[in-house]
């Protein structure tokens, strides 16, 4: 329990007067340091947190969600009416894909092309968008592209392009890589640059034409209700589709995501260093204080006050500034990460520079993700810091000799 002169002698401590200017300079340093530590360690955490939630929803908008690709027999039909994939997925189709060169007046480039049949087509996220613009049936002969490569090679709908397949054709002149002309039929945008440049779909009976594929070697495209629990998805599709290979959209991006979470953890413990050094400013603010307050704790120490009381309000010094300075981050970085993409949006058209290029980080907007969670862990390594610092000058402040305190006053 803390007794009502406690109270009294931490509160008068905290509120310093102007003899002790220089104290009351390294208690607000301290202060700031704690806050500015606390907020700009949040506000980090929910920019990584809403990049990777961003990143994730684009690339499961985009991507099946799980792929089951058969070794030498075709997908078994029956397994379709599994009770458990009937409860897992939302729908799935079939399909294939093949690596072709897009042919255009005077350049070419590499293109990964997935094919669907026409009714399946219309079930990809990405079609039903409404950023989706053409046709929403591929059929036969003809494509759909991505925005970017619609842009960057000036390929519009109605436009004709040339894909030669790296299967060849035999000819009397020898073996000829084979070649299809297919009409732009519709151009779509999965906000995702690099999908948007190298990924196009065609009907699935051209693509198995263009590149020699068979039937039954279609890969069954599974797209969940539930897409983001996917390593509890795949271990029961595993069980189901015992004879085939599975593979998620976490194993193509299993590089890039673990990437991603070293990069978030690495920056939790650099930023956290923020916050120790300035908890380290407490240390010299209170000992200062003890050092300044010799002969009003020799006096406390002569009527009677035991020295756990002394070191419980030098204590409480320091602890109230290391709880107040983190509540304030907190809500600074709260605050910040609201508002953050309006803060980047003032920045870039104040000082006319790219804070968020498009280009490089796959979004538009600079993503926030506020974690309840990533807050209270960061308040409890705050408080404990600082709440560990205010125990030595507190200690440091009960064991001070009365006698001699008193004898050079």
């Amino acid at each position: 329990m803390i007794s009502q002169l406690e109270k009294e002698v931490t509160l008068r401590y905290l509120n310093t007067r102007k003899k002790d200017g220089f104290l009351n300079i390294i208690s607000i340093f301290s202060f700031i340091g704690i806050s500015l530590g606390v907020a700009v360690l949040i506000i980090v955490m929910s920019v990584m947190n809403g990049f990777r939630t961003e990143l994730t929803e684009k690339i499961i908008g985009f991507n099946p969600h799980a792929v089951i690709k058969p070794y030498d027999q075709p997908i078994n039909k029956n397994l379709f009416n599994n009770k458990d994939l009937k409860i897992l997925s939302k729908t799935f189709v079939y399909s294939n894909s093949g690596e072709g060169v897009l042919i255009n007046r005077s350049y070419t480039k590499g293109l990964l092309l997935r094919g669907y049949l026409p009714d399946d087509f219309k079930k990809l996220s990405v079609v039903a968008s409404d950023k989706f613009k053409g046709n929403k049936k591929i059929i036969s002969n003809f494509i759909s592209i991505g925005k970017e490569l619609s842009f960057n090679y000036d390929i519009k709908i109605g436009d004709k392009i040339l894909i030669m397949s790296p299967t060849g054709v035999q000819t009397i002149i020898g073996n000829l890589p084979r070649q299809e002309t297919y009409i732009v039929d519709s151009i779509f945008d999965s906000e995702i640059a690099d999908f948007d440049q190298n990924v196009a779909f065609i009907n699935l009976n051209d693509l198995e034409s263009l590149f020699d594929l068979k039937s039954s070697k279609r890969n069954l495209e599974i797209y969940l209700k539930n897409p983001k629990n996917i390593e509890s998805a795949k271990k029961k599709l595993e069980n189901i589709f015992e004879n085939y290979y599975i593979y998620t959209w976490s194993d193509l991006n299993k590089s890039l995501f673990s990437a991603l979470k070293v990069e978030r953890n690495v920056m939790f413990i650099i930023l956290s260093l923020i916050i120790i050094v300035a908890a380290f400013n407490i240390i010299s603010g209170l000992t200062i204080l003890v050092k300044n307050k010799t002969r009003e704790i020799a006096i406390l120490k002569s009527i009677g006050v035991q020295n756990k009381s002394i070191a419980k309000i030098f204590f409480m010094v320091g602890f109230f500034i290391g709880t107040l300075a983190t509540l304030t981050g907190i809500v600074l970085g709260i605050l910040f990460s609201l508002y953050i993409e309006n803060i980047r949006q003032f920045l870039s058209s104040t000082f006319n520079i790219s804070l968020f290029p498009e280009e490089i980080y796959f979004l538009s907007n600079l993503p926030s993700e506020i974690n309840f969670q990533s807050i209270l862990i960061i308040s409890i390594i705050s408080i404990f810091v600082t709440t560990i610092v205010s125990i030595y000058p507190a200690i440091k402040a009960s064991k001070m000799n009365t006698i001699n305190a008193l004898k050079y006053e």
